[in-house]
């Protein structure tokens, strides 16, 4: 079971989740999950590019990071809908390994 400090976030992106599925399909064309797939690789790479030009010494607004983050983010929540992949749930046992692991090496003096 996830810790608390995990919970409340846990049920929040559950409910995103799910309303940015009703208002993808009510809206929106019905796609398949490869279409997705490459649609949030296009985004995350937009964003990366972004990070890039800042590594590079470039000016970059933060509103355009938030733009690309954003769309990296709602390709994400297409991909994990149309594979009927719940997020939250998917993340909550993401987080109890990396827990897990984390403990595992503190106990150790290391870190994660």
């Amino acid at each position: 079971m996830i810790n608390g400090y995990f919970k409340h976030l846990i049920e929040n992106l559950e409910q995103i989740q799910k309303d940015f599925d009703n208002y993808q399909n009510q809206y929106f064309p019905k796609r398949s999950p490869e279409f997705f797939c490459l649609e949030l690789n296009g985004e995350a790479g937009e964003l990366a590019n972004l990070e890039k030009k800042i590594w590079k010494g470039k000016t970059v607004s933060i509103e355009h990071i938030a733009d690309e983050a954003a769309d990296t983010f709602i390709a994400l929540l297409n991909y994990a809908n149309s594979r009927k992949i719940n997020l939250a749930l998917a993340v909550a046992n993401k987080l109890q390994i990396i827990e897990q692991k984390r403990i595992a090496l503190q106990q150790k003096g290391e870190d994660y």
